[in-house]
């Protein structure tokens, strides 16, 4: 097993406790000159420092809350543009040797029902989400033996093999256990996408008293899991906080130190970053009234402030929230979200009325994939379901070469219109597009190389699939 001496002293993380405590304390009643120019540096396209993240933290006065939200939209719209990247959430199994007291999947609760689907039934739960019209799934495991590396690597094979018409899965991303070297790099070997593991709270005392049993009580373990990852040679990775389980503000310090930790030990920050909060799960009751709960206010200034502080970073906005909320809080700089999500296991090849007990929380927004597209073409935001930058090698480190001079608004922005214009064609209802149809002809008008795009388009109409630049 490949270890660091130093993972192992849960004495020596690169989450430093005091500090952060003290950053937030110095920081209070913050002036809002100071302010202003940490706004006006992210809007530079600058990640932000540990102090200057602290300090945006600490802003109560309603008007600099204002301009928080106003720079968190403007930041996203220049390094982004209007795409909102669309995935769903293929769970497989929820058999697990942990006991985290807000889990539904935990070892020690008797009313979940355990389910892993076999190779037929995860087959015909790929089919039934291409037939919708997904092309992006993040696959998501128990921690337990039976889930090995090996085991992860064939359900991704099977999951690409598996097309249906036009259709198929581009893009595989994980979230499972944190492995050893070696077992990351035989999941990499199956053609991975992002490998995502949220630590849950930085905060090592509430981590330990939530985490009781199994192997995710390892605190360090599972910090410096996504290192392993990156030594393994998986350069897309995933960092999250589950907000409630400890003060918010110190969970948002602790995905910035995480960062930082990421960028200056391998050079590049993480893919994506993840603030789930925490939702009723079966059998939990902490899970119905966590200890810090999150309110819908304090949501978004969250959101907004991871935004400002990690420019370059994807924000994933999950469909634990109300369809309302989310609606709001994808202005504030979200560039992910998931549509029509389901979490019980093999629940979209069939409806199942037991899902809830075979699911790891309870969702808040339950609408289909098409209802989530039409809602977002209302609203001015170019669905994409893009992988071309992953499949043409453009991820960790060379990513952020293109990214960071403004490459993700100018190549993926048609990549994106490639995609809807996909699925208009495949899968979308009259209305659908028609309500699509009309966003690509504004688009059109004014993004760059206008011809070369048009000639793409055109030859997806005559049923070509899959083009990109």
């Amino acid at each position: 097993m490949y270890v660091f001496a130093k993972e192992l002293d849960t004495e020596k993380t690169f989450i430093p406790e005091g500090e952060i405590q003290l950053l937030l304390e110095e920081t209070k009643h913050p002036d809002k000159q100071f302010v202003r120019e940490i706004l006006q540096k992210s809007l530079e396209k600058n990640r932000l420092e540990p102090l200057e993240v602290a300090t945006l933290l600490n802003v109560e006065d309603a008007e600099l809350i204002e301009e928080i939200f106003a720079a968190a939209r403007a930041l996203k719209e220049k390094v982004y543009g209007n795409r909102i990247v669309l995935f769903a959430p293929l769970y497989i199994g929820n058999d697990c040797v942990n006991d985290c007291v807000y889990c539904g999947f935990r070892s020690s609760n008797p009313e979940v029902y355990r389910k892993t689907l076999t190779f037929d039934e995860l087959r015909k739960e790929v089919e039934a989400l291409v037939k919708r019209g997904h092309k992006r799934l993040i696959v998501v495991y128990g921690e337990h033996p039976r889930y090995s590396p090996q085991f992860i690597a064939e359900t991704i094979r099977i999951i690409y093999e598996t097309k249906v018409g036009n259709g198929e899965i581009r893009r595989v991303n994980v979230n499972a256990a944190p492995q050893t070297v070696e077992g990351y790099k035989v999941i990499k070997e199956a053609g991975i996408g992002t490998f995502q593991i949220f630590q849950e709270t930085y905060h090592q005392p509430t981590y330990k008293k939530l985490h009781p049993r199994g192997p995710k009580s390892n605190y360090a373990w599972r910090l410096y899991g996504l290192d392993r990852a990156m030594i393994a040679g998986i350069d897309d990775v995933g960092i999250g906080a589950l907000f409630g389980l400890y003060d918010w503000k110190f969970e948002v310090m602790g995905l910035i130190y995480h960062t930082i930790h990421l960028e200056e030990r391998f050079g590049v920050g993480p893919h994506t970053i993840s603030f789930p909060r925490v939702e009723p799960a079966i059998g939990s009751e902490i899970s119905y009234n966590p200890p810090h709960k999150v309110s819908d206010e304090e949501f978004k200034r969250l959101v907004a402030i991871i935004r400002l502080a990690v420019p370059y970073t994807g924000m994933i906005l999950t469909a634990r929230e109300p369809a309302e909320l989310r609606k709001e809080v994808l202005k504030l700089g979200v560039s992910q979200i998931d549509g029509g999500s389901s979490i019980g296991i093999g629940s979209y090849s069939q409806d199942d009325p037991e899902k809830v007990k075979k699911s790891q929380f309870i969702l808040g927004d339950n609408r289909s994939l098409e209802e989530v597209i039409q809602d977002l073409l209302r609203e001015g935001y170019i669905p994409s379901f893009c992988t071309a930058c992953y499949r043409m090698g453009r991820t960790g480190e060379h990513f952020m070469e293109f990214a960071i001079p403004g490459f993700v608004k100018r190549f993926c922005t048609p990549n994106a219109l490639f995609t809807l214009k996909e699925y208009l064609n495949d899968y979308a209802s009259v209305e659908t597009r028609k309500l699509g149809e009309e966003l690509l002809k504004k688009e059109l008008e004014r993004i760059e190389k206008r011809e070369l795009v048009e000639k793409y388009l055109e030859r997806i109409d005559r049923g070509e699939r899959d083009v990109r630049f």
